[in-house]
């Protein structure tokens, strides 16, 4: 298995289907895994380190845990079969629960622990993007955050 970090969440167009990205540790290969919006969202709270003032769903489990006396030791990504993901929640006792990878992800941010990648799903669907490559479309990305209609206007004489 192959350690891997998000490197973010896109929308695919035209389908406007969010695609959660995994970057593979040491280089420049990608995993791409299509999730619905809600989870999309979690995530993305996840990594921006937002707090809810009362326990979100995520939470709820990571105390449920804790209150059992374990602690979520690592997620793995296990398998791709019909085009849907495979994980894994596995504990410190060695214990294994089944997850959806969205869920798996998103509770692996929120517990800050390591999400492993299944060889096999990266050799089948791991796309390469090189770091300048990626740099470029943030940049471009950053961009389009920042711009209005009104800049590309003709001045007015």
């Amino acid at each position: 298995m192959k350690r891997a970090e998000v490197s973010g969440i896109r929308v695919e167009l035209p389908t406007t289907s969010p695609v959660l990205l995994l970057r593979i540790e040491g280089g420049v290969t990608h995993v791409p895994i299509w999730i619905g919006s809600p989870e999309a969202s979690m995530i993305a709270l996840f990594a921006e380190g937002v707090d809810s003032p009362r326990p979100l769903t995520h939470d709820l489990v990571l105390d449920v845990a804790g209150a059992a006396g374990r602690s979520l030791e690592r997620v793995e990504i296990t398998a791709l079969r019909d085009d849907v993901y495979e994980a894994s929640l596995v504990f410190d006792d060695g214990g294994r629960v089944d997850s959806r990878a969205s869920d798996a992800v998103a509770l692996a941010m929120r517990a800050s622990v390591d999400i492993l990648v299944a060889d096999a799903i990266v050799d089948e669907v791991g796309v390469q993007v090189a770091d300048e490559q990626e740099e470029e479309v943030e940049k471009f990305r950053e961009f389009l955050d920042h711009v209005s209609a009104e800049d590309f206007e003709e001045p007015k004489e």
